[in-house]
């Protein structure tokens, strides 16, 4: 008798998975859906190297199998893993093989188990390569430059045993007090899809089979988690379909066509369902409407926050799973699916559906053919080159007097501020232990890159948060002999050993008491102003007359009003991972060009959000206490150069709905001494219309080039249906008939427009 067909490598998946499936018990088929085990939980170090614990062999034979393990390889201050108990990359591949050589050995189908890991921002592993967090990313409008990162990422996480991506891409930026800020890619959706799209290509590559050094991506958080009321982390959000549609669902439709392996419901409600339960969301539009196939994971013990809707953890589970959620994630609802099923709350149909979106996920990943890891030395080579050019490119030049920088030859630099000489605080939430002297601080890198003969003198000013201001005496003796006062300010995700935390691995931070931590997950802010202390360690140093540099290290938009006048340049910097004080010394010096633009609005205060660009314009005048706009808009970015736009020009001013196709074309000239990457931007403007909102200016193209002093180029933007498309009431995409403004410009405040008129024939 030969092998089964779910044996047969060349078999076509789909007749592997029916074949697997008409084997399985009901119980084997509930721990294909389940994912309820801590990673780090499933081994403990030893003398001799690490061992399977008792604790996950118990979960391997309670369903004769194991759908998915999470974080094998996860450390930080939540799970507690260090490097002294945890695994590193010497050791990944061995641990891995262990693990899946255990449960395809003991188990009575020998079916493999999908390593699932976090990769927020690079794998949140030991030894792992930390790149930018997302926020950083989407400041250097550059999606192929993250996608040969995500690449590389997707090389180390299979050296080392993992399969599965968990990775923020689908929130939005609509409130800045939200913690998770940092985990987004801006607050415009069409930048959000393209850095999506570009994900998933690095990742997984184009086949439908993954190859050795491709993984598979878990979109997060589907959907709109990034409206939470208030800004706070998991709230209810107040979305209509259209602003859902319009503005949270576009990176997340990006990612699917795409071909996103799974997508994670998200923790927030949508019109009073949480989205784990929200069968409308995941199977009408997601799998019915867009067509999806990929499996759909549950949120870190989302399915238990059912048990007030459904009533009992039974109950829960059957909710999601008829939903549409696909894969748990620590809950106690999923384990106990079979009793559903056997209640009669929920059919052995919908497990079934469910159950095979799992196991093709394992077969496209090749695991029953290569269930080990293939060690390949080259191919688990870090990517610190990539972390690191992502970094110089995110920086945002935000202001600047025009002579103070690049920094010439002084002959003696004062470096001040609690983020000047900290690499945990340039990391970013959802970071693995560094292993010392890995990276660079700005301390350090202003020193590795100034001139010969340049002394950089530091002192930190004062700490983080409070107001604490005894450290500001030396600050100012210092700034006060020096040539420029670089002042290194802003947030930190660093989490510490002494945090509390969530069942789910947030932050819990008493109010008022930041603990150090003023961003991350479960960190939300009312006010978006820098701490006391650190405002008035600015005021001190301004007052010296010394040249002052702000530099912000960031997981989110600070409101900094303050530093206008005080500082004569101001440079966002976010989290910029662990090579970012080189690549912020680079930009100071000139070394490199300032070339980030804003993926966000940076507000004047909080009391004005929301400050997002494309916000549908009422008509109605600004606050009387302030102004209602941006402090710096969305697409802002200054370089050590000048350049001039022309008007944009279309090849035709008029098209019919049916066949929309045209160029617009804008002349760009670089009018300084400098040479300079710019990036044009389109938007797309509605004057009038039907369905749509008009006059909300939406970005829809941009485009980065390279001048020499004195070039001029011309950058033409090829404007198709997709450029032009609307919302309409069906909320289908349409392009309406009327008249639109089609715009390009440095920025969403700095554009010139040239009339369009649709027409339906």
């Amino acid at each position: 008798m030969g092998a089964p067909l779910y044996r047969e490598a060349g078999a076509p998946v789909a007749d592997r998975v029916r074949d697997l499936l008409a084997r399985m018990t009901l119980t084997e088929k509930v721990g294909q859906v389940n994912q309820r085990m801590y990673g780090w939980d499933a081994y403990e170090r030893t003398s001799d190297g690490h061992r399977l614990t008792d604790a996950f062999r118990a979960e391997v034979a309670a369903f004769d199998g194991m759908g998915a393990l999470y974080g094998l390889q996860r450390a930080d201050p939540w799970s507690g893993v260090t490097f002294a108990d945890g695994i590193t990359a010497a050791d990944a591949a061995r641990v891995a093989d262990s693990v899946q050589r255990h449960v395809m050995s003991s188990t009575r189908l020998g079916i493999p188990v999908l390593m699932v890991e976090e990769v927020p921002h690079g794998h949140q592993a030991l030894d792992g390569t930390v790149l930018p967090v997302n926020l950083a990313v989407g400041a250097t409008w550059d999606p192929e430059l993250y996608e040969a990162a995500a690449a590389g990422t997707a090389c180390e996480l299979r050296a080392r045993g993992g399969h599965v991506a968990l990775v923020s891409a689908l929130d939005l930026v609509r409130d800045p007090r939200w913690g998770r800020a940092e985990e987004c890619f801006g607050e415009d959706p069409y930048l959000a899809a393209r850095f999506t799209e570009a994900l998933v290509r690095g990742m997984q590559g184009g086949d439908a089979v993954f190859a050795p050094d491709r993984a598979a991506v878990v979109l997060k958080h589907f959907a709109g988690q990034g409206a939470t009321i208030g800004g706070r982390n998991s709230a209810a959000t107040e979305l209509g379909p259209r602003e859902l549609h319009e503005i949270h669902l576009v990176a997340a439709r990006a990612g699917v066509r795409a071909g996103a392996a799974g997508v994670m419901a998200a923790y927030n409600e949508y019109d009073g369902l949480p989205c784990a339960a929200d069968r409308e969301l995941l199977t009408g539009l997601l799998r019915e409407r867009w067509g999806f196939t990929g499996l759909v994971m549950a949120d870190g013990c989302a399915l238990d926050r059912l048990v007030r809707l459904a009533g009992d953890p039974v109950a829960a589970g059957a909710m999601a799973l008829d939903a549409g959620t696909d894969l748990s994630l620590w809950d106690g609802c999923f384990p106990r699916l079979a009793e559903a099923v056997e209640r009669g709350l929920v059919s052995e149909h919908a497990l079934d559906a469910a159950v095979a979106r799992v196991l093709t996920l394992k077969f496209r990943l090749g695991l029953f053919e290569r269930p080990y890891v293939d060690e390949d030395p080259d191919r688990a080579a870090p990517q610190a080159g990539l972390s690191e050019r992502l970094a110089r490119e995110s920086v945002v030049l935000l202001s600047h007097d025009g002579t103070t920088l690049p920094l010439a030859h002084p002959s003696r630099i004062a470096v001040i501020g609690p983020n000047a000489d900290s690499l945990p605080q340039q990391l970013g939430d959802y970071t693995a232990p560094q292993r010392p002297g890995t990276g660079l601080t700005v301390l350090d890198g202003l020193r590795a890159v100034a001139p010969p003969g340049t002394e950089v003198t530091y002192t930190r000013g004062c700490e983080l948060v409070g107001d604490d201001r005894s450290g500001i005496a030396d600050a100012v003796a210092l700034a006060a002999g020096a040539d420029v006062a670089v002042l290194v300010l802003g947030g930190s995700s660093a989490r510490e050993a002494d945090t509390r935390f969530d069942s789910n691995g947030a932050a819990v931070v008493a109010s008022g008491a930041p603990a150090g931590m003023t961003c991350g997950e479960g960190v939300d802010l009312a006010g978006l102003g820098l701490p006391g202390g650190q405002l008035a360690l600015l005021d001190a140093v301004s007052a010296t007359g010394t040249p002052v540099v702000a530099v912000l290290v960031q997981g989110r938009p600070h409101a900094v009003p303050e530093l206008s006048g005080r500082a004569r340049a101001v440079l966002s910097a976010w989290y910029p991972g662990p090579w970012g004080g080189r690549a912020i010394a680079d930009v100071l010096f000139g070394r490199a060009e300032p070339v980030g633009r804003l993926p966000v609005s940076v507000p004047r205060s909080a009391a004005q959000l929301p400050v997002f660009y494309n916000a549908k314009d009422h008509g109605y005048r600004g606050y009387v206490d302030q102004p209602a706009t941006a402090l710096y808009a969305f697409g802002h970015g200054l370089s050590y150069t000048t350049v001039e736009y022309g008007e944009p020009r279309l090849s035709r001013s008029k098209a019919p709905v049916g066949d929309p196709a045209l160029t617009c074309t804008v002349t760009v000239t670089n009018t300084g001494a400098r040479a300079v990457r710019e990036t044009v931007q389109l938007y797309v403007r509605r004057l009038a219309g039907s369905s749509s909102w008009p006059r909300v200016r939406e970005l829809r193209g941009f485009a980065r080039i390279e001048l020499a002093p004195g070039e001029e180029a011309e950058v033409v933007f090829v404007v198709e249906a997709d450029t032009l498309v609307s919302l309409g009431r069906a909320l289908e995409y349409v392009v309406e008939p009327g008249e639109l403004l089609l715009e390009t410009g440095p920025s969403s405040d700095r554009t010139s427009g040239a009339l369009l008129t649709l027409t339906r024939s």
